[in-house]
């Protein structure tokens, strides 16, 4: 009768027949491969065998760099290997940037600012906001003096010889007001009054918010031509204020506007027309 052979048992079987204890973690490298063996207990409670790899590479850092990695760790953390932990250390993501410049910038070679102090020459660094002078303008003997515009002439230009300018550029340069202009005789309008005659204006009242110019000219346009529109608003808002002012060029197409519109129903609303206060003043 042929011998049973014995199943070999798998690592996770052996482990459970040591007793409970997880055996130490293991190091190992081969053809350039770090290979560290854990094992752990998982979510179920059971021990687990976790194999972690890493590929070793040379790179070329600064001294800066290469001098913190050969500080001696402290802490809790001073009897743990050289190198980063991945217990207490997170790996981010290399970023790399790169830098987007002008070749002509990179070529252009940096101004002295010794040099540009030179090329002002005489001309000084410091200039008086009151004569323009090469001082400062705390220091000025002219500040206390009315002076406007260039004060001093450059010593270098020669000075040139200018005709009188005469009385009648002189007055065009000011501003006359109407009432005095060509010699006091002429009036002055009174705030453009002449140019509207009020005895053709009707004002219509209890008119809804949502009123545009454009419903209100549709309204009136089959009375008569209409010379002038004006609907009040909210500076806001926009909105209608309830009344607005009409202008018709006949006065007998205003007064049928006023006697057919006068009581009318727009919008929900009863509309009240009547001539405008200045023609009843």
């Amino acid at each position: 009768m042929p011998a049973v052979e014995e199943l070999k048992s798998s690592w996770a079987d052996e482990v459970e027949e040591e007793g409970g204890a997880l055996p130490p973690p293991t190091e190992t490298f081969q053809n350039g491969f770090k290979i560290i063996t854990e094992y752990k207990y998982n979510e179920d409670n059971k021990k687990t065998k976790v194999v972690r790899t890493y590929k070793i590479e040379r790179r070329v850092v600064s001294k800066t760099i290469a001098q913190r990695k050969g500080w001696r760790k402290f802490g809790q953390a001073s009897n743990d290997k050289p190198g980063p932990d991945p217990a207490t250390t997170f790996f981010g993501e290399d970023v790399y940037m790169q830098f987007i410049t002008n070749k002509e910038d990179q070529d252009k070679p940096e101004e002295d600012p010794m040099d540009k102090l030179k090329n002002i020459g005489d001309k000084g660094v410091v200039k008086c906001r009151v004569c323009n002078g090469d001082h400062w303008t705390l220091k000025c003997p002219f500040k206390d003096m009315n002076i406007s515009g260039p004060k001093i002439l450059d010593e270098k230009k020669p000075l040139q010889n200018s005709a009188p300018v005469p009385a009648e550029d002189k007055k065009a340069t000011k501003y006359v007001i109407p009432s005095l202009r060509d010699g006091g005789n002429k009036g002055g309008n009174s705030m453009g009054k002449g140019n509207r005659d009020d005895a053709l204006a009707i004002r219509v009242s209890n008119l809804s918010e949502s009123t545009q110019d454009a419903d209100l000219e549709d309204l009136v346009k089959p009375f008569g031509p209409i010379s002038k529109l004006y609907l009040a608003k909210d500076k806001i808002t926009g909105a209608c204020k309830g009344f607005a002012y009409i202008h018709f060029k006949s006065k007998s197409d205003a007064a049928k506007a006023i006697q057919a519109l006068n009581g009318h129903g727009y919008d929900h609303l009863i509309l009240n027309v009547d001539w405008s206060k200045q023609q009843q003043q």
